[in-house]
């Protein structure tokens, strides 16, 4: 293990026993807030020191083990006890180094996708319709919960634009890193001479804010207009203004639903995702500025990086910023997107762990 890690992991052990002391004092109920903080942070730091508690006795089994090898009638019980303790004592640090990384409050949350359309005309309204299935394949695969907060349909079955909320368990922390260009090359449906093009499509991931923070909105900063909804829905549809668009007017962001059945449920549905998108705006100001000083390889989530290419013909997907291509883009069009996620994870937690050791360098 790396000593900067070692001496991370040494502070969680003396801040378990002053949290412990902390927590036995006769007093602490009389201040409940501060017990429910102290009690968080104490299931947390005894998660991170069970573990190094483990990874230290494992050390001291595997130091135990080498000495038994020098009797010849302990070497065969020795070098598997050497093999099993190795064994866990390198999936014990990668889960030591994970525990120890920052970790983002807004994973847990559900999120907001906003998928639009780029360069390209039809062709990109239909690419853009292929996403939307893509990631509520994949969602479904989770367990997770999908709802079209609003889309605006081309002419020839894609999307202009589609909002859909995604509910279930850590959905921004493993979506949030889809926000950015996604390029796509392939043969379109009204090419007639079998001509490869190239088009786009944006994707904006964006964590689901508590309700509470809706509240910090001004009603005053907010222009509420109706109109008739368009598209298919039915008589009722076509004959009520339901249909909501909310304007924020200090940052200009605007959200409209129209999928609702009454214009109570439109309004608070585009809230929502009016909300979401001025903490984006926020999120994203403060990685920009994080950019200037550090530019790291998952970027900012900004919608004029483009971090994907779809190519159809060689069945390839390539994510640009971690180098990774995989050939099994029907799959992954299918929902198969674990690598993919899994693979943009990997390289944001080396990131972090680079960042760490930096910051433990300055420090001594």
């Amino acid at each position: 293990m790396k000593p900067f890690l070692r001496q991370q992991l040494d502070r969680y052990a003396f801040r378990l026993a002053e949290l412990d002391f902390l927590l036995s004092r006769e007093d602490i109920m009389n201040d409940m807030p501060q017990f429910l903080l102290l009690s968080r942070e104490h299931n947390d730091v005894a998660q991170v020191a069970s573990r190094y508690a483990r990874h230290t006795q494992r050390e001291a089994d595997l130091a135990a083990a080498r000495e038994m090898q020098a009797d010849p009638e302990m070497a065969e019980m020795a070098a598997e006890e050497i093999a099993s303790a190795e064994a866990e004592l390198a999936k014990l640090e990668d889960e030591l180094q994970r525990m120890l990384l920052p970790k983002d409050p807004d994973d847990s949350r559900n999120a907001f996708m906003e998928i639009r359309a780029g360069t390209g005309g039809d062709e990109s309204a239909l690419f853009a319709a292929d996403l939307l299935r893509m990631y509520t394949r994949f969602a479904e695969r989770q367990g997770w919960r999908t709802e079209i907060m609003s889309a605006s349909e081309s002419e020839l079955g894609g999307y202009k634009e589609a909002v859909l909320r995604l509910e279930g368990d850590k959905v921004y922390g493993a979506l949030k890193f889809e926000s950015g260009g996604h390029r796509v090359q392939r043969v379109p449906a009204t090419e007639t001479q079998g001509r490869i093009h190239t088009s786009a499509c944006t994707v904006a991931v964006m964590a689901e804010p508590d309700e509470q923070e809706a509240i910090k909105i001004n009603p005053a900063d907010l222009r509420i207009d109706t109109y008739r909804a368009s598209g298919a829905g039915g008589q009722h549809i076509n004959k009520t203004d339901s249909a909501v668009r909310i304007t924020h007017i200090p940052t200009g962001i605007v959200a409209e639903c129209q999928d609702g059945r009454s214009q109570h449920s439109n309004k608070a549905q585009a809230l929502k995702v009016l909300t979401a998108r001025i903490h984006e705006k926020d999120r994203s100001e403060r990685a920009a500025k994080d950019a200037a000083l550090r530019k790291g390889l998952i970027g900012s989530g900004d919608r004029s990086d483009r971090i994907r290419t779809y190519n159809f013909p060689q069945g390839r997907l390539t994510d640009h910023r971690i180098n990774l291509t995989l050939y099994k883009l029907a799959n992954i069009m299918e929902g198969d997107l674990g690598d993919v996620i899994d693979g943009l994870r990997s390289a944001h937690e080396a990131e972090q762990l680079a960042e760490l050791e930096i910051g433990a360098v300055a420090q001594n």
